[in-house]
């Protein structure tokens, strides 16, 4: 059994997750900032084409074959277009990017929970706990 199809696209959404808390709290750092524009990218859109696509290979050269799989470093910027624009220019909205920032913790959080189980699953049927 190999480790990725136990944790199948979790690994990947935590590291989109992680991506994303980034830009949200980076949103937030700015809110300040004239002319700044608030950015993000549609989560699901980005794993939802990861999904099909080839999985990394393993290489232990830098000549060796890789595929295309690393959305991490993929990930589209959008700008968001707010509901009130302010005179400043800037578009971030500080109580949806809380919102959004907290949310995306949650699921963050989630995402942690149900791989935690699975290692402990792993680690109960390693040691023949059933």
């Amino acid at each position: 059994m190999k480790l990725d199809q136990v944790f199948g696209i979790h690994e990947e959404a935590l590291k989109l997750r992680a991506r994303r808390s980034e830009v949200l709290a980076s949103n937030l750092a700015n809110a300040e900032t004239p002319g700044y524009k608030a950015r993000d990218f549609d989560f699901n859109a980005i794993l939802r084409r990861e999904v099909q696509k080839p999985v990394r290979l393993a290489a232990t050269h830098a000549g060796h074959i890789q595929t295309d799989r690393g959305m991490v470093a993929s990930t589209q910027m959008q700008f968001r277009v707010p509901q009130q624009p302010s005179l400043d220019g800037n578009t971030v909205e500080v109580e949806r990017e809380q919102t959004e920032f907290s949310a995306n913790t949650l699921r963050y959080q989630a995402s942690l929970r149900f791989l935690d189980g699975k290692i402990e699953g792993l680690r109960r049927a390693i040691k023949g706990q059933g």
